[in-house]
């Protein structure tokens, strides 16, 4: 990489030569302006307003325009005599950590390397203790004329540097934020929450620009003399009218893009529910109802679901107690046991019948004397 400064980095009264690189690189498609008649390119000349006459670089000042209209040249001359004491150096002003900066003031990105073999160690110094610090440094630095702030901090093993803006060119964001009167319910954030649960993690290392491979294919297929090909992009809906149900719909869609069945969500025991769209009627709830009402539905389901699988599991442990204990009844009795019973029983109904023929006998002779 090619260094765009060379200074060094005030660490107190340590001094570190350090040589600054672009640690990004643009990959935006450029384009030029031509004259779509003759394909001739059209550039952009530097004309004074006076005598209209083109001038050339050496002749060109930067100005400064006062509120009057009045215009102050200011030479590079000019501004290389100012006392800039962050010209040649990185001004380490303190420590803070890193959640103390705020994004928004996030700008370009550098490499800081050291600058020959005798600045390798008190560069390692520092880096390791930003490192053991969890802190960054917070420093100024001038680059192209104007002074800046920045933010230093540790990137693998090389102490990275960005560009911060100055807290006073950071806009309030007054008549931003939407209506205080706008209230998002707890059904919305579970939601909400299952959605982002659902997506995951974002693969920064898989993200790339969809729009500059399709601007490659454009050029390529243009150059190629074939045809374009027109794909109608998809309209976005202006407004959204069921919040809950377009909630519902990108949840169920996300866990079908991560494999899952359509129309149902899996539950940390294992069982299936079914996923209904709020306003289906289902149970004779009305539409609109909150996440509280229909919570102890759910219980009462599960609770009747687990007592009817307990009552299962108590009537099909006690059918092979009882068979079991009828075989081992059936194992302890002898057969022989069984069938003199019988036998027994059958005599003594004889003996009862002969019995009593004998009676019917004995008064019928003492009727006829």
């Amino acid at each position: 990489m090619r260094s765009i400064w060379n200074g060094s980095i005030s660490f107190g009264l340590v001094s570190i030569p350090v040589k600054l690189m672009n640690a990004t690189e643009n990959h935006t498609i450029s384009f030029r302006q031509i004259h779509l008649e003759d394909g001739g390119r059209i550039r952009y000349r530097k004309v004074c307003e006076l005598d209209e006459e083109e001038v050339p670089a050496s002749e060109t000042v930067k100005a400064y325009e006062d509120a009057d209209g009045t215009v102050i040249p200011v030479t590079d001359e000019d501004l290389a005599s100012l006392p800039l004491p962050t010209a040649k150096t990185i001004e380490i002003e303190g420590f803070v950590p890193a959640s103390a900066i705020d994004p928004l003031q996030l700008d370009s990105a550098y490499y800081l390397e050291a600058n020959g073999v005798p600045a390798a160690k008190p560069y390692a110094l520092l880096r390791e203790a930003l490192r053991r610090s969890g802190k960054v440094a917070v420093a100024k630095y001038a680059l192209r004329g104007r002074e800046r702030l920045g933010m230093l901090r540790v990137s693998d093993d090389v102490i990275a540097m960005h560009a911060l803006l100055w807290p006073d060119e950071i806009r309030a964001p007054e008549g931003v934020a939407p209506d205080a009167d706008v209230k998002v319910r707890d059904a919305e954030l579970d939601l909400a929450d299952a959605l982002m649960n659902t997506l995951g993690d974002a693969d920064m290392d898989t993200l790339h620009d969809d729009y500059r491979e399709a601007v490659e294919e454009l050029v390529a297929a243009k150059a190629a003399g074939e045809p374009v090909a027109e794909e109608e992009a998809e309209k976005p809906e202006g407004k959204v009218i069921d919040l809950m149900a377009a909630l519902e719909n990108s949840v169920r869609a996300a866990k079908e893009a991560h494999g899952e069945s359509q129309g149902e969500s899996h539950g940390e025991d294992g069982e299936v529910a079914d996923v209904h769209p709020i306003g289906s009627g289902r149970g004779g709830k009305k539409p609109g109802g909150s996440a509280s009402k229909r919570a102890p539905s759910k219980k009462t389901g599960e609770k009747g679901t687990a007592a009817k699988k307990s009552a299962g599991k108590t009537t099909a442990k006690k059918a092979p107690a009882r068979k079991a204990a009828a075989k081992k009844a059936a194992a302890k009795e002898p057969a022989s046991t069984k069938a003199p019973a019988k036998k027994t029983a059958a005599k003594k109904t004889a003996a009862k019948k002969s019995a009593a023929k004998k009676q019917s006998g004995g008064a019928r002779k003492r009727t006829s004397a």
